[in-house]
């Protein structure tokens, strides 16, 4: 089973109202193969005199499994530049999502930024007004110009249409992110993609472990990033991954992670240092042990929260197409029914020292250096700005304490 875990943040405190979490990794449940939803008695009033309780953990393995990989480290004295670690986990990492060639990094962001790179784009790219700010950034820092179209109300994905209607002369690029680990329209993305010769790179932050019928999400587009963040169902602390399609395309990639570095003497282009370290790559060798249970117990909590509050009136519960989900978020939305809205529902949780998100608000576009651009019109958005201002996530993550998944429950249905 689970060790009990230190309820405290990663590395930061609570964010102030308003403002994003460090890494946006707070997930969505799925109904896929979840079983009955079960739950210890609860304790009366779990959370007085305790910690509190945040969206998200890291899931620590036991301190004593990681020692070896650690001693292995001291005694090679290999720490970082494609250790035997390293290797071992792309390997691994290709092994356990079916996949062929995975790019290991420093952290998602860095692999978002060499993912644009390595596509060669210009102009601009279509995107998502409805994620955490290093979709976008990624953006800028590959002076590419964002283009953001409205969301599904349902899935809060990209809008295949609203993609179709937004494309120019300009347009190089599509940037969708899988929201919560829900799939996006992957088939009409690739259909409006190929018929105006577009690139696709998927930002998947959440979508570790997703399937649909063919297998991995990842599969999907030219490039898929995902992150490796504490906060995300699978962690190396920091870290992130590209999925290349081919040989020639990982190898690129690898090339621009390593300044550029074909061999000892010969540099093809300007690269950046995004190399993974090996005691990260040790630490997700160890976590792919345990990823099948980590991932099980967040279902199991998704189970519970779904089977109990799709009977609360005004509560409305994400769906998900995905064949296999991974619980990586629980998003519900707030509608006009429930007693409160979302922010008083916000501020009740806090009070009983509960740390539920608002995932994603305020959305990108409300940022300054996104603002003044056309497709930030609030007016053109207005899906967005909807979930914006609706969804709450709640906590989700191993080890939460059965009383305090029961006590979020009740309070959401007997809130007033």
């Amino acid at each position: 089973m689970y060790r009990a875990l230190d309820h405290r943040p990663v590395s930061h405190e609570p964010a102030a109202a308003g403002s994003h979490y460090t890494e946006a990794s707070s997930p969505v449940a799925g109904t896929n193969g979840e079983g009955p939803a079960t739950l210890s008695p609860p304790a009366c009033d779990p959370q007085a005199g305790r910690d509190p309780i945040f969206v998200t953990q890291p899931y620590l393995p036991p301190l004593h499994e990681f020692l070896p990989y650690l001693e292995g480290i001291w005694e090679r004295k290999v720490l970082t530049n494609n250790g035997p670690c390293h290797q071992e986990l792309e390997r691994c990492l290709g092994d356990y999502l079916g996949l062929k060639h995975v790019s290991l990094f420093a952290n998602g962001t860095l692999a978002l930024m060499t993912g644009l790179q390595a596509l060669d784009l210009a102009g601009e790219v279509i995107t998502t007004p409805y994620s955490f700010v290093a979709t976008s950034h990624s953006l800028l820092w590959n002076r590419l110009q964002p283009v953001f179209v409205d969301i599904d109300p349902e899935t809060l994905n990209l809008h295949p249409d609203r993609i179709e209607a937004a494309i120019t002369s300009r347009t190089t690029a599509i940037l969708p992110m899988h929201c919560y680990g829900n799939p996006c329209d992957v088939a009409a993305i690739k259909a409006i993609a190929d018929c105006h010769g577009l690139k696709v790179i998927y930002d998947a932050a959440h979508a570790f472990g997703v399937t649909d019928s063919g297998g991995s999400i990842l599969r999907h587009g030219d490039l898929s990033v995902l992150s490796f963040h504490a906060t995300k169902v699978f962690n190396t602390f920091e870290g992130g991954a590209i999925v290349s399609p081919d040989a020639e395309t990982k190898q690129r990639i690898d090339h621009l992670k390593n300044f550029g570095f074909v061999d000892e003497t010969t540099v093809v282009e300007p690269g950046i240092n995004g190399k993974m370290s090996e005691i990260n790559a040790a630490f997700g060798l160890l976590q792919l042990k345990h990823i099948d249970e980590v991932l099980a117990e967040r279902r199991r909590i998704a189970a519970f929260y779904r089977q109990h509050l799709t009977q609360v009136c005004g509560i409305t519960c994400l769906t998900s197409s995905a064949k296999r989900h991974n619980a990586s978020y629980f998003p519900i939305f707030v509608e006009a029914g429930y007693p409160l809205d979302r922010d008083a529902l916000y501020a009740l949780f806090k009070r009983k020292n509960i740390h539920t998100r608002r995932y994603f608000y305020p959305p990108i576009t409300s940022f300054p250096m996104y603002s003044a651009l056309q497709s930030a019109c609030p007016a053109g958005l207005p899906n967005t700005y909807s979930a914006a201002d609706r969804v709450i996530c709640l906590p989700i993550y191993p080890g939460l304490p059965d009383e305090v998944v029961q006590t979020v429950v009740d309070t959401i249905a007997n809130a007033s």
